[in-house]
């Protein structure tokens, strides 16, 4: 069984370079504090250049902030992250199941990887796929593999940075529904990041809007407390959150 941990962010500050040494670096976040609960989906919301992926970024330890804490307890230090990108990044020379087989070699032997790959991939409607290559599957059936690849990983803590944002709203929609399904059933800490009010609205069991202005700040934390599974954006408190995430982001 995987074990779940929340991410707890305390007092970080991160600035980009300076572009030459006369001038300041664009300063991200100062001071920045959030606690990212434990098997709930926080999705973090803004507009674009708000420094919503430079946050991805740095809960995943590939950026490190100027001072200030990010911890997720785990043995060793930093415990394992599954991401989930804006593009499947699936490899062109390798089928879909060995794509998924491939993360999970270093954590399970031949067989068990195998049996999971599969498993994921009936999870996601894809078992009469896995044999092919990206390249033979529309767009949504890889972004499909890719989610079906995060789940695979044995890791407590899945990052996923507005992996739905190219696709049309129909398929936007069914892979909302989808990942919301998967997670119903396996939840794990999830960390989204969008600018779709609707996603946030769907996805989210806690909503955090980040400021344009940087540094950029908390401006609002809301709570949904509809269950994933009676989600839907016509009900009374979908359009209430609405409401309040069209009126901090207008």
């Amino acid at each position: 069984m995987i074990e779940n941990k929340g991410i707890s962010i305390c007092g970080i500050d991160y600035s980009y370079p300076a572009v030459n040494n006369e001038a300041p670096g664009l300063e991200i976040f100062k001071d920045l504090n959030m606690n990212i609960p434990e098997a709930k989906v926080s999705v973090i919301l803004g507009p674009s250049g708000c420094g919503k992926t430079t946050l991805l970024n740095l809960i995943s330890g590939l950026l490190t902030p100027r001072c200030g804490q990010i911890s997720a307890p785990g043995e060793g230090g930093r415990p394992p992250m599954s991401v989930l990108f804006q593009e499947p990044r699936l490899l062109p020379w390798k089928s879909v199941r060995a794509n998924i087989e491939l993360v999970l070699r270093r954590s399970m032997g031949k067989k068990e990887a195998r049996k999971t790959a599969s498993y994921y991939l009936g999870l996601v409607g894809l078992s009469d796929y896995t044999d092919y290559f990206p390249s033979d599957l529309s767009g949504g059936m890889r972004q499909r593999a890719a989610i079906a690849r995060a789940f695979a990983y044995p890791a407590g803590i899945i990052l996923m940075d507005e992996p739905f944002q190219a696709l049309d709203l129909g398929l936007k929609l069914s892979l909302t529904a989808l990942f919301a399904k998967l997670w119903i059933e396996d939840s794990r800490t999830a960390v989204f990041v969008t600018h779709d009010i609707n996603e946030a609205i769907l996805l989210g069991d806690e909503i955090f809007v980040l400021s344009a202005a940087k540094p950029s700040l908390i401006v609002e934390h809301i709570s949904n407390s509809i269950p994933q599974s009676q989600r839907s954006l016509d009900s009374p408190k979908s359009i209430e959150i609405e409401k309040q995430l069209y009126h901090l982001l207008s």
